[in-house]
């Protein structure tokens, strides 16, 4: 197998370290979710990397800026500066004191003239953003300052806004307008064009043992990533292992209708590249009452369509990754789980891509 061939088989007896390094690639909640799965793995920097105990040793997030709605918006359009929303929810899963930081940095004032609608850690954002004259480097800084357990790095630090090619032929610009629109999108595209990455996010990239994408809006949180000048090639060049995370559900605006085959041949359109190796794709079914929920807005579990993602060159990994509140999220502790074990198996070339049907677990 081709993902399988990458790393030359290593005994489990041998004396040297193995630990990864991971690139988590999105947006939204999605990125944060999985983030605060991985981060558990930094912890373990001393333990030997095997199929059943993993060890990340450089953990980086790679963050879609086109977030033109709410607090993000505002400050976008009165400071001009990029949309900090995603990024801070990012600093605030991979910190280490998760539970204070997160009651902080989501603090929004609900009052006060210019303050109201505001989240306190968009602010903070904000405020290094105007002392560095960079968000890249405000990004960085808030990093060092809050301990995180990983790098953060904006897909770009261009100024851009996305724009939908609709099936009917229209076209809508920006993020909230591309998601209230009620046709469906054909293809997406970032205005200015080919933006420039950060440096470390290519070098991020290049050296990774194990990639991943997901979950998250399809063309809002994804796509954009892929869309910037260069991170799809070196994704396509990179020796890591590539896995996408599929959505839990179809999501209203953005893929109602779409299978988890499609999910994957928008992405590979998009990037102009076949990037991925696996998908992790949850099987488990909603309950009665969260389908109900969400068949209101026309949305239905995403199908595990296995044979069209295996004609993609993809093997799908099938599991219950499904947690139920009032919505569904995913199950980020199985995801990181079986996402380590994957690429720890991959390292000591004790893995092929059909060795796991249905699941890893």
């Amino acid at each position: 197998m081709r993902a399988h061939q990458r790393h030359p088989k290593r005994r489990a007896s041998d004396k040297l370290e193995h630990r990864l390094s991971v690139v988590a690639i999105g947006g939204g909640t999605g990125l944060s979710t999985l983030l605060k799965g991985l981060k558990q793995y930094t912890a373990m920097a001393g333990t030997r990397s095997t199929a059943s105990n993993a060890a990340i040793a450089s953990l980086s997030a790679i963050v879609t800026v086109s977030d033109d709605g709410g607090s993000s918006g505002r400050l976008r359009k009165e400071l001009n500066m990029l949309p900090p929303g995603d990024i801070r929810n990012c600093i605030v899963a991979l910190s280490e004191d998760e539970a204070l930081l997160s009651k902080l940095f989501r603090h929004r004032f609900d009052k006060g003239s210019g303050l109201e609608g505001h989240s306190f850690g968009n602010l903070f954002l904000a405020a290094l953003t105007s002392i560095t004259k960079d968000f890249g480097e405000a990004v960085r800084l808030s990093s060092e300052i809050l301990a995180t357990r990983g790098h953060i790095y904006p897909a770009t630090t261009a100024n851009v806004e996305l724009e939908a090619l609709m099936e009917d032929g229209s076209r809508v610009r920006g993020e909230t307008k591309i998601t209230a629109s009620r046709v469906r999108i054909h293809e997406l595209f970032l205005v200015p064009p080919d933006p420039e990455p950060l440096p470390q996010t290519l070098e991020a990239i290049a050296h990774a043992d194990l990639i991943t994408m997901g979950p998250g809006s399809l063309f809002t949180s994804l796509i954009p990533n892929l869309l910037v000048h260069g991170i799809p090639k070196a994704i396509a060049k990179s020796p890591a292992l590539k896995v996408y995370i599929c959505n839990l559900m179809t999501q209203a605006n953005e893929s109602l209708g779409r299978t988890a085959a499609d999910h994957i041949s928008a992405l590979n359109a998009h990037a102009g590249e076949q990037i991925f190796d696996y998908a992790l794709i949850n099987e488990k079914p909603p309950s009665r009452e969260l389908k109900a929920k969400y068949a209101l807005e026309g949305a239905t579990q995403v199908v595990a369509d296995c044979q069209a993602i295996r004609q993609l060159g993809v093997e799908p990994i099938l599991g219950d990754y499904l947690d139920e509140g009032e919505l569904a999220r995913h199950a980020t502790d199985r995801i990181a789980r079986d996402l380590m074990k994957l690429a720890a198996e991959q390292q000591l070339g004790t893995h092929t891509k059909h060795q796991h049907e249905p699941s890893i677990s």
